[in-house]
């Protein structure tokens, strides 16, 4: 199991896309490492856009990020919620300071806009965010997946086993 001893973060609010949290939870997982979901409140359970629940392992206030390897922003409209909360802009910002694996997929580029951290980085996302990427000083592909050092992005469900097979080839390196 590659990625045995890697620890990931997967952010959870309501109204995640059901698929870009859990697929790449359960193939991180499944390649061994421990996926933990942190949300506002541990214990709460949130609700994808499909009805698919996700309980929050841990809250924002009991997370030390220098304990994990990677940080997952789902997509859906949780990301719109989760930009909001200064501890996740906090959390991206650490991840990129220590130049750690972050995955956003579709619209959770929202959350690394707000955090302010995709000047001349290389992207992709939903289309529908594009100029939103590339206001915020990102160069976006229309491309299934785009990996820039530690920042690895997606577009939508379809694009999924390429996206976390990125996500696990680079989490394995580092």
């Amino acid at each position: 199991m590659r990625l045995e001893n890697k620890k990931v973060l997967a952010l959870v609010e309501d109204d995640f896309e059901d698929l870009e949290l859990w697929y790449p939870v359960l193939r991180l997982r499944e390649e061994g490492a421990a996926v933990v979901l942190v949300g506002k409140e541990a214990g709460k359970t949130h609700t994808g856009k499909y009805g698919v629940p996700a309980q929050a392992d841990v809250s924002f206030s009991q997370v030390n990020p220098d304990q994990y390897d990677a940080l997952l922003v789902p997509g859906g409209w949780a990301p719109d919620k989760l930009r909001r909360y200064q501890e996740v802009i906090e959390y991206v910002r650490h991840f990129d300071r220590e130049k750690k694996v972050i995955g956003q997929i579709c619209h959770a580029g929202w959350v690394l806009i707000s955090a302010n951290i995709l000047d001349g980085v290389k992207v992709t996302s939903t289309p529908g965010i594009k100029d939103d990427m590339t206001n915020a000083g990102a160069t976006w592909f229309d491309q299934p997946v785009v990996t820039d050092g530690h920042i690895i992005s997606s577009q939508r469900p379809p694009d999924l086993p390429p996206y976390v097979k990125a996500i696990a080839d680079q989490l394995a390196k580092s």
